[in-house]
């Protein structure tokens, strides 16, 4: 699920077209999904295991294999993503190795076999053909919407980022060879079928990718063909692979992958700075100086006990603390999210319909799209909340892309989804309207009727909050 560097994309053009097609789509196959809320959209997801199941059985456990032998789960299925999409999709602008890999698993190793350039539909489908090459196409939730729909609501539920890629492999061919991701994987078959071997993981909760050698993984412990409407669960770190069975003309399937780097470990990383900076402020002990050459010595096994000591200062400072201070792992998300998915016909929000009073009664828009974040960085404590990325099609056309110049686009992307920035004293009116399902103005937990209201118009100017 790593972003992807390369070209801007030229996309906006086409997604008129893309947009027709969809809704043709959707009207042809109806949707086996419910898009009521995040929680039940997941339900659907793995139906009919129901999620408590799943999380205590499954979950970072053991693979889930869900053979459902249903017509409309597979033409839904079918929906989503199809060979023939390509040959639109190649006309549109894409690029080998940002939007597609070619590429075939030879002797136990992976052959890349991408031109240069842009994407031609008729050398592709002649290095598909003569090569029996498998072709990966990046984050399609770019084109095709039911698939936006589908993974903003999955980023909602898990509170991580989401992406996919789709494989298509012709028959008597596989395209990758054994190995393992840094991701929990859910695999969805769209056609065809698909011959899979999954093996006992070597790194259990992997946090890289990595190929295995046929010789070190011993025997599968499941194989299986997955058909169109089946769907596939496995943990990062699971060994697998898969290849297209002879007399069947290709595969198609789509993985998305959730979870990449949000393990405790690295919440540990992103918390402790700011539990420490808080901790220094109250405790001398952190403030203390270290000894002297302390920093040019190779051992420092002396210093250990000192440090071990500070360490379980912190842990008790953080069992009688409410408010840890987490805020590059919410900004990464927050910044790199899809944004809600309103249907094509829908116009960037702007603000509208009555303003904010003191006695207006007033909801959160996009919950799911919010976050409240307290940062140690700011001289000022300050609360910041996250406001939806922009709802135009921009925000998810470059979803877990990435750039060619990512620091110039961290730096853009940095000042314009900042937020709004308010006194850590605005903080608890922010968890009331965070935690409540309506607000009356007047109530909020502020002294002035003038930061009640002055509030309310902030979150009203960037449609945040909605007016009743």
């Amino acid at each position: 699920m790593p972003k992807k560097g390369g070209k801007h994309a030229e996309m906006g053009k086409g997604m008129h077209t893309q947009c027709k097609r969809a809704k043709l789509e959707a009207a042809c196959s109806p949707s086996v999904m419910n898009f009521e809320n995040p929680d039940k959209l997941f339900g659907s997801l793995i139906s009919p295991i129901k999620q408590e199941v799943f999380f205590r059985e499954y979950w970072e456990q053991k693979p889930l294999l869900i053979q459902r032998n249903d017509p409309l789960v597979a033409a839904y299925y079918q929906s989503l993503f199809q060979v023939s999409d390509l040959k639109e999709l190649c006309s549109q602008g894409l690029y080998y190795g940002r939007d597609i890999n070619i590429c075939r698993c030879v002797n136990g190793k992976k052959k890349v076999l991408n031109k240069e350039g842009k994407v031609n539909y008729m050398q592709l489908k002649k290095d598909f053909d003569q090569k029996k090459a498998t072709i990966q196409f990046h984050q399609p939730q770019r084109f095709k919407e039911e698939l936006w729909k589908i993974q903003e609501k999955l980023e909602c539920y898990f509170g991580s980022l989401v992406g996919s890629n789709v494989y298509i492999t012709p028959q008597g061919s596989q395209g990758l060879p054994p190995h393992y991701d840094d991701v929990e994987v859910f695999i969805l078959q769209l056609e065809g079928e698909k011959h899979w071997r999954l093996y006992k993981p070597t790194v259990h909760l992997a946090r890289e990718y990595n190929v295995e050698s046929e010789d070190r993984i011993g025997n599968p412990t499941h194989e299986f063909i997955l058909k169109p409407g089946d769907l596939l669960y496995f943990p990062r770190g699971t060994i697998h692979q898969a290849d297209t069975p002879l007399g069947i003309s290709c595969s198609t399937h789509v993985t998305i992958s959730t979870y990449q780097n949000n393990s405790w470990g690295d919440f540990l990383l992103d918390a402790i700075p700011g539990l420490v900076f808080d901790t220094a402020k109250e405790d001398v002990a952190l403030r203390t100086s270290i000894p002297r050459q302390l920093l040019m010595q190779v051992d420092i096994a002396d210093s250990t006990k000192k440090l071990s000591s500070l360490l379980r200062r912190l842990a008790d400072r953080l069992e009688n603390t409410r408010d840890l201070r987490s805020s590059d792992m919410k900004k990464d998300f927050i910044m790199n999210r899809l944004p809600p998915c309103l249907g094509c016909d829908s116009d960037p929000l702007t603000p509208g319909g009555k303003l904010p009073r003191i006695d207006s009664k007033i909801r959160l828009q996009f919950r799911d799209h919010a976050i409240i974040t307290v940062e140690p960085d700011q001289e000022n404590s300050v609360s910041t909340m996250k406001p939806p990325r922009k709802f135009g099609v921009g925000a998810r056309e470059t979803h877990m892309m990435g750039t060619e110049d990512d620091t110039t686009c961290e730096d853009v992307t940095s000042q314009q989804t900042h937020g709004l920035r308010f006194p850590l004293s605005y903080l608890d009116a922010l968890k009331q309207l965070w935690s409540s399902s309506t607000v009356c103005v007047r109530d909020l937990n502020l002294i002035s009727d003038e930061e009640k209201e002055n509030l309310a118009l902030s979150l009203w100017t960037e449609c945040l909050i909605e007016v009743l």
